[in-house]
């Protein structure tokens, strides 16, 4: 499908295109489709944003992601690796997808202290930490063998009987 097709085509205004999340180095876009939308923007942009004094060097990284649709199958895979994780994760005895997986992100509730667990192996935020609810973002390099290795270690903490609090205390103090 052409990129018009589904942007101005449909009435869409602004796009904004994320470049580091698609394999570029640095570099996010705004894209504007119908400037009375986005009055002043070019002021804001100054103001607020970031401004490359060599902007031209971003632009030579979107003209090689945009090229051949290499943007596009960048986040195809993205996504078919985060409906891998869902797919995985769906049914898992505590854990609760929370959110439609409609992109590169699966958010999920873990119990008590797997969260923390897991991120001593594998980097990821908690999206609402009261909740007890994670963020886990794929990406263009995310593999298949990331996700199974995620999955693997989610399955074993979950299956790690929950220590009392004695226990964590005897275990903090004993590590000073």
């Amino acid at each position: 499908m052409p990129v018009r097709e589904f942007t101005r085509d449909a009435g869409v205004d602004v796009v904004t295109f994320g470049g580091t999340k698609n394999g570029m180095l640095f570099g996010e876009c705004v894209v504007v489709l119908n400037p009375d939308a986005a009055r002043g923007l070019t002021n804001l942009r100054k103001m607020n944003m970031q401004l490359a004094s060599k902007m031209r060097f971003v632009s030579a990284q979107f003209l090689a992601l945009l090229e051949d649709g290499l943007w596009l199958r960048s986040a195809a895979h993205a996504n078919a690796m985060a409906t891998r994780l869902r797919d995985a994760i769906e049914g898992m005895d505590g854990v609760k997808p929370t959110q439609p997986t409609e992109s590169n992100g699966v958010f999920a509730t873990l119990p008590e202290g797997v969260a923390d667990r897991l991120r001593e192996r594998f980097r990821f935020y908690d999206w609402h930490s009261a909740e007890r609810e994670v963020r886990w973002m794929c990406s263009f390099d995310t593999t298949e063998e990331d996700v199974d290795a995620l999955v693997t270690a989610l399955r074993e903490e979950l299956e790690r009987k929950p220590r009392g609090l004695m226990c964590r205390l005897r275990e903090e103090l004993g590590r000073h």
